[in-house]
């Protein structure tokens, strides 16, 4: 398995889900200031949930931010033991431990990223090749780590 490749791959989710954010709050600040009305309270209200709009992408972008700040922190290098930066084969399928951005494909096969602080993480942290491990009571042996 190529990790540099994975990496990319999710950095360039992140990057673009990041420059939709930016571009979603610029859309919305340029709308609420297009909102001028002799409405009185209906000015107010409709203000205050363009602002609520703006704060919830903001909080959003802040997280996309964060997990590309972790994100340049993973290393490509081989791992013995399941730890941050890991891809783990199992018996049920491909894992790469780093941010959580979804499933990716890689070499026709499909890994599925998940967070270190995920359950699933927590539970294969620190395990070794030939290792079992048990999430919601679905027991998964510890194939391969790269």
């Amino acid at each position: 398995m190529n990790k540099p490749e994975l990496l990319n791959i999710i950095k360039t989710k992140i990057t673009t889900k990041i420059q939709n954010f930016e571009d979603l709050i610029a859309e919305t600040r340029a709308s609420s200031n297009d909102t001028k009305s002799s409405m009185g309270d209906k000015y107010e209200t409709g203000r205050e949930m363009l602002q609520q709009e703006i704060n919830n992408l903001q909080r959003q972008l802040n997280e996309s931010l964060n997990q590309l700040a972790v994100i340049q922190k993973i290393s490509t290098e081989p791992c013995d033991k399941v730890q941050n930066g890991s891809l783990v084969k199992t018996d049920k399928g491909l894992f790469y431990v780093t941010v959580s951005v979804g499933e990716i494909i890689s070499e026709n096969q499909k890994i599925m990223t998940v967070s270190a602080e995920s359950p699933l993480a927590k539970a294969m942290s620190g395990k070794k090749e030939g290792d079992t491990f048990a999430v919601n009571n679905i027991s998964q042996t510890i194939m391969q780590i790269w």
